[in-house]
């Protein structure tokens, strides 16, 4: 019988009691003072209301946690910020690790150790003061762990690197037994393939160790131009960017900016097209590289320059407090002339669209080449990730949805049969099958056999163990 199969009744105070007797963190039921704190995620348009909530401090909390749900039979999420919520966690057992955040930087070994907390500005400030950078996320508040299981799509140094999940050393992971595992290539092969692409379906990963890279610096930020001149600044993008070095990464995206006082006063309520870059090489090479761009059109805004790797984050400059939004993606299998100009038709200066951002990212070089150790992400390959956002409250969710359908639909003859499965959106159908492919689906589920037969962790976009 799998979690599936039950009917998820409340959980009463006797019912934790030794739950609470063995947790050093918080044990919280609804109601309780913080519960509602720990239940917050980053998209307010989402929400948990789980049966419980352990707010983990140690390795031996998450195991009394999971121990606890299979006692009760209830499914397990594990949170961190909660930037991609698939599932209420309504009856459910939910594992907040925040406070599991410790950041271990070897400067000798390049590499760093998280706790399954950690959130990317943790990690990447630790790094740079020796001088190191990891394969982070666009936005500092991204949870290290999810990201990284879900393939990790680093838009600063993923062209000359790989995934992130490409540099995973070891991961330490409590699986649905309630035991405590030391994964690596050598220690159990099968499960590690699959914790690396296999997002939150295997356990809870209770630490990380991954390799850094020596980039103390790079040349980056964004040209921002008025959204009118959109089709000479993606044309001139699309015929550049396949010829610059793996050492550049670059994507474009349109946005349709709210008056928010946080932004800066040309972006405030604007129209754009703006291309964003980040380079390691010198910053002289990065300026001749980026001239063609800045010839195009006069600038609203240039924020390209020479930048120690601490400042990363502003080159994409995404929103770090929680707000109510919808995103969905794709992966683009080419983008020839008249993907341009459907892009066009949809986003640009003549269309009706509620969409805040559209944001396309080249990819290719080592995103394309298997690692030394294989995982299980699924996009090698795929030479465009297509990203779209709407922002808005819940009140306004079919807008929101629409929006974003009307760009990926209106993209669909150039869309690519895999998925990055960190662009998901919740109620996307949960056919994993068609994310990763049949022959990859159907060794992750041998593996999910294996550490979670009865589904355990299943709020996500799920593995069905093998029958």
């Amino acid at each position: 019988m799998t979690f599936d199969d039950m009917s998820l009744p409340p959980v009463s105070p006797e019912d934790v009691a030794p739950l609470m007797a063995a947790v050093t963190g918080s044990v919280l039921l609804p109601g309780d003072a913080g519960y509602d704190d720990e239940r917050a995620v980053f998209n307010l348009n989402h929400e948990l209301v789980p049966a419980v909530i352990v707010v983990a401090e140690s390795v031996a909390d998450v195991q009394a946690a999971v121990a606890f749900a299979a006692g009760q039979r209830r499914p397990v999420l594990v949170k961190t910020t909660g930037h991609q919520v698939i599932d209420a966690a309504r009856g459910a057992v939910v594992i907040a690790t925040r406070r599991m955040n410790d950041v271990v930087i070897d400067a000798v070994g390049r590499t760093a150790r998280v706790g399954g907390g950690a959130v990317w500005s943790d990690v990447v400030g630790e790094a740079a003061k020796v001088g190191l950078a990891p394969l982070n996320g666009s936005n500092p508040t991204v949870g290290v762990v999810a990201y990284t299981l879900g393939g990790g799509l680093s838009p600063s140094l993923g062209r000359s690197h790989g995934y992130a999940a490409d540099h995973v050393r070891s991961i330490d992971v409590v699986t649905a037994d309630g035991e405590l595992r030391h994964v690596d290539a050598e220690s159990e092969p099968e499960l590690f393939w699959a914790l690396r692409g296999g997002k939150g379906n295997f356990g809870v990963v209770t630490a990380l160790e991954f390799d850094l890279f020596p980039v103390p610096r790079l040349y980056g930020g964004g040209i921002y131009f008025p959204g009118e001149r959109m089709a000479d600044v993606l044309r001139a993008w699309t015929a550049w960017h396949p010829g610059t070095p793996e050492t550049m990464v670059s994507s474009f995206a349109v946005l349709r900016l709210p008056p928010l006082p946080e932004l800066p006063e040309p972006l405030r309520g604007a129209f754009l097209a703006t291309v964003r870059f980040a380079y390691t090489g010198t910053a002289e090479d990065g300026e001749r590289l980026v001239a063609p761009l800045r010839a195009v059109a006069p600038a609203v805004l240039d924020t390209v320059r020479d930048m120690p790797y601490a400042e990363v984050a502003s080159i994409h400059n995404e929103p770090t407090d929680p707000l109510p939004y919808y995103e969905r993606g794709i992966m683009l299998r080419e983008f020839p002339a008249q993907a341009q100009d459907k892009l066009l038709e949809l986003v640009g200066p003549g269309a009706e669209t509620g969409l805040w951002i559209a944001e396309l990212r080249a990819l290719g070089g080592a995103w394309d080449r298997e690692p030394a150790v294989p995982n299980a992400v699924a996009t090698r390959g795929l030479p465009y990730s297509l990203l779209g956002v709407s922002v808005g409250p819940l009140s306004e969710e079919q807008r929101l949805k629409e929006s974003v359908a009307e760009l990926l639909d209106g993209m669909e003859p150039w869309r690519g049969e895999r998925r990055l499965v960190n662009n998901l959106a919740p109620d996307e159908a949960t056919d994993a099958a068609a994310i990763y492919g049949p022959e990859r689906y159907e060794r992750l589920a041998s593996v999910k056999k294996t550490y979670d037969p009865t589904n355990m962790f299943r709020l996500n976009h799920n593995v069905v163990p093998a029958a």
